[in-house]
């Protein structure tokens, strides 16, 4: 998912004064990582489909003693393997292992399709590559234990009505006062963790040269910029320790390999709880180690924990009974921050949200409609949560204007392109859902809007909503990121001060080694990325259908981001 949000806004006054107060904590020291002792390594199989071997491994890497207090399982890095069923057991074998970064508020739960896909293809053309789909240290705070059990009401009841499932009890999401070891889980540390896993998964230096392609989704991407150009051994001279040294090329997937977020800028609602990096880098740390500032970076609705866990129970009631009634918007509890997000998500225009009627429990909406109605290009109004899973059906369909109207020239670049569409009776048919490979058949109502335009259509539709649901509701880690290290984005938007800068050591990491730029063509970037890139476009895809979309496309052609990534993966670099 997307990194930045609009530059220069302007603090509120009270937090401006409680942050100059703070500037007495001095200047920041970065910390060295201490020595690690023995490595402890566990890998749990999870899956596997058609040619291709899943499993979770986890390996531990203790943060420094400097981080503070902090949960155990954070001391743990973990990532999703994906690799051929029949190529070799030992990660070093295999022909290449391709490596990615998440994107903002993503889990490694997000890279599910498009690693399988990749690994797929280039099992076709005779090569055993890997796909290692990182988590981030902070993903170790979230709890599956309902998601896990399988069964939609449980979950609910599980994280919502304080219900014990399999013994456990949900202790309830992490508030800021439990989070200042995260006050310090930024770039440098975030770059570290990857070299740290590397090295210990792949001990020689000289094979990950070789074999290892590093890159990422969104600003993931942006991470691999950082991790190229640094030095983990705290001497610019050697440098085989160096970032750009432990990959033989990269990849960004609806982003650019660089050390700016801005090519992503503009894609974070204002809401969020970002501070306002015009205080300075000083002010900002000493906001997050004192907690007057958010660790955790969420916003009033939608993008917070407790609305997050959404998507994986949408997942699981899409994947339990796709096309059943749902009864998931009246089954969860009635609170502020649950209404307010179905309002926003659910409302055809301003009159709506304002008054709340008719909402989204007065519609008919089997499950896989209700996952669709919360991720679709169609249906979400935030473009860094959109991918191409079909379109609804069943009944009338009408304009959903809110938050902004559709075909208006004004629409924030936030908002994405796509023409948004909702049902449009209340209280009516059960309304269905077409994935995308059935839209455009010989059944298809071709649903218009008001002024003729057709909300979708075959060339835009790329992610089977089955997929994606077993990406959300059947991974060990998690799609989405729930308590994402608001110090990550402080860090990079504050590029220029010299406590960042300083991590940049080896600035031409970033064109040492071939770069594959594959970008969403209705996607954040679409037409703003420089010729020079030579990027591969995947034409019809949002931002999220890189790494979601199925590996049946409806023009009949190969999948173009798994095709491309195998393709790389093949070339000698």
């Amino acid at each position: 998912m997307n990194t930045s949000r609009s530059r220069g806004r302007t603090p509120k006054a009270l937090r401006t004064a409680a942050l100059a107060a703070l500037l007495t904590a001095g200047t920041l020291i970065v910390a060295v990582p201490e020595a690690q002792g023995e490595t402890a390594r566990t890998e749990t199989p999870v899956s596997s489909v058609g040619s291709v071997a899943e499993s979770v491994v986890r390996v531990k890497v203790p943060l420094p003693a400097s981080f503070g207090a902090r949960p155990a399982a954070c001391d743990w890095l973990s990532y999703l393997r994906y690799r051929s069923s029949d190529g070799p057991a030992a990660p070093a074998d295999a022909d290449r292992i391709l490596v990615a970064q998440p994107g903002i508020l993503e889990g490694a739960g997000a890279f599910d399709s498009v690693a399988r896909n990749t690994v797929a293809r280039a099992a076709e053309q005779g090569r055993h590559i890997e796909f290692w789909a990182l988590d981030r240290r902070s993903n170790c705070l979230e709890d599956h234990t309902g998601v896990d059990s399988g069964d939609q009401h449980t979950a609910v009841d599980y994280y919502y009505r304080g219900k014990q499932v399999a013994g456990r009890t949900f202790a309830g999401f992490v508030g800021n006062d439990q989070l200042g070891w995260m006050a310090k889980l930024g770039i440098q540390q975030t770059v570290r963790d990857q070299y740290d896993l590397l090295t210990a998964e792949l001990p020689d230096q000289g094979l990950r040269k070789r074999k290892v392609l590093c890159g990422g989704h969104s600003l993931g991407g942006v991470v691999t910029g950082y991790f190229a150009t640094a030095d983990f051994d705290g001497d610019p001279a050697t440098t085989a320790d160096a970032g750009y040294n432990q990959c033989a090329g990269y990849f960004a997937l609806d982003t650019t390999v660089s050390t700016s977020l801005a090519d992503l800028s503009g894609s974070i609602p204002d809401d969020t709880d970002l501070p306002d990096v015009g205080l300075g880098y000083g002010v900002v740390q000493a906001g997050l180690d004192s907690g007057v500032l958010p660790r955790s970076l969420s916003a009033p609705v939608l993008l917070n924990p407790e609305t997050m866990t959404l998507l994986a129970i949408a997942g699981v009631g899409a994947l339990q009974d796709p096309d059943g009634e749902s009864d998931l918007p009246s089954y969860l509890p009635a609170n502020t921050n649950i209404e307010a997000t179905n309002r926003f998500l659910f409302s055809k225009d301003t009159a709506t949200f304002l008054t709340g009627t008719p909402a989204v429990k007065d519609f008919r909406l089997t499950n896989a409609a209700v996952l669709g109605a919360l991720l679709d290009d169609n249906s979400v109004p935030l473009a860094f949560l959109q991918s191409s899973v079909g379109f609804f059906d069943g009944g009338p369909i009408t304009d959903k204007n809110f938050p902004a109207a559709n075909g208006s020239s004004s629409q924030p670049a936030l908002f994405g392109t796509q023409y948004k569409a909702i049902p449009a009776e209340p209280h009516g048919p059960l309304y269905t859902w077409r994935d995308y490979d059935r839209v455009g058949a010989a059944d298809d109502p071709d649903y218009r809007s008001s002024d003729g335009t057709p909300f979708t259509n075959a060339g835009e539709e790329v992610t089977d909503i089955q997929e994606l649901a077993r990406s959300l509701a059947r991974q060990p880690l998690d799609f989405t990121e729930q308590y994402f290290p608001t110090k990550l984005v402080t860090d990079i938007e504050l590029a220029t001060s010299p406590q960042v800068k300083q991590l940049v050591v080896h600035p031409d990491g970033l064109t040492a080694n071939p770069t594959l730029t594959v970008l969403a063509g209705d996607g954040l970037l679409a037409g703003r990325i420089p010729a020079d890139l030579h990027p591969v476009v995947a034409d019809g895809y949002q931002h999220l259908d890189v790494l979601t979309a199925a590996p049946a496309q409806n023009n009949g052609r190969p999948e173009p981001v798994s095709t491309n990534l195998a393709r790389f993966a093949r070339a000698p670099q």
